[in-house]
């Protein structure tokens, strides 16, 4: 998992300055003032780290109820985020004619949101996986380790978050 986590870190490092080196360049379309903060989502899946110990806590203590609640808890959280995701780029495309194809600043703010938005993504659909495991109870204390792997890659999506949202929504304005 760390290997995993260091490649994506690469990655992503890649596309946030690539998203710092082009924003403000377009000649043309809407620009960065277009985007509102999203506060509220930004804060469900920043709080889905805290949940998601809180499982790998409870599985560790054998309580397989209160993690199966804690993990469903994050699924939740990271949906919110994945939608709340979806609400703001309806509204850079409908409302402010945005999108990948616009200009400079469009392509870069949608690789770059979007490329998280396929992490947390693809992070649901492994915990939507464990929790199904855990639903028919396949999912035991001795798979502790192996559920806190799985959510070193969530805090990594989180992680990444704080970045992209510095980047795009603080330091891009």
């Amino acid at each position: 998992m760390y290997c995993l986590i260091a490649a994506e870190t690469a990655i992503f490092v890649i596309f946030v300055v690539a998203y710092l080196f082009y924003v403000g360049k377009s000649a043309s379309g809407p620009t960065p003032p277009v985007l509102h903060a999203p506060i509220f989502f930004s804060i469900c899946l920043l709080s889905s780290s805290w949940t998601i110990h809180r499982a790998v806590a409870a599985l560790k203590r054998a309580r397989v109820g209160s993690f199966a609640r804690w993990w469903l808890a994050t699924i939740a959280l990271g949906g919110l985020f994945l939608a709340g995701t979806g609400v703001e780029w309806r509204h850079l495309i409908v409302d402010e004619g945005l999108t990948i194809r616009t200009n400079l600043f469009g392509t870069t703010y949608y690789s770059l949101v979007g490329l998280h938005a396929l992490h947390v993504t693809a992070g649901l659909i492994a915990l939507a996986t464990v929790s199904l495991f855990a639903l028919f109870g396949h999912v035991k204390p001795g798979h502790a380790a192996r559920v806190d792997v799985l959510s070193l890659y969530w805090h990594f999506v989180d992680v990444v978050w704080v970045v992209v949202f510095l980047v795009v929504y603080v330091v891009g304005r």
